[in-house]
């Protein structure tokens, strides 16, 4: 089992910045990929950042050049330094941890923990 603990969230005028983190804990060496995820009222979840145990990167187009996931392993942390905020940014944000699941010769990542989610609001 693994648990994921974010905090970071809050209330930001449009240009300002978060950092979000999410704390790892428990059977951390199974995961991949930690993932941040947002979802706005009456909108899907969406995927806006990846980094992989070997720090490959990856971000929505809505967000590159704005955010920078990293992490500490050190910390058993990821973060997410949200930059140039957007009141379009509000949300609340979960981070995920990606573990690999086989189905028959199928090989997938699969975002099997979650932790509870903090909200961010970007005012205009």
């Amino acid at each position: 089992q693994v648990q994921l603990v974010e905090s970071g969230g809050g209330l930001v005028q449009a240009g300002g910045s978060l950092r979000l983190s999410c704390a790892a804990s428990g059977n951390i060496i199974i995961i991949n990929t930690i993932g941040w995820y947002r979802q706005a009222p009456g909108k899907q979840r969406e995927l806006v950042a990846t980094i992989t145990s070997s720090r490959s990167t990856n971000y929505v187009d809505s967000v590159r050049g704005r955010f920078t996931i990293s992490r500490d392993n050190a910390k058993n942390t990821v973060y997410l330094q949200m930059s140039r905020l957007k009141p379009e940014d509000t949300a609340v944000y979960y981070c995920a941890a990606a573990v690999t699941r086989t189905q028959g010769m199928r090989v997938y990542e699969s975002y099997d923990y979650w932790g509870q989610g903090t909200q961010v609001t970007v005012s205009s």
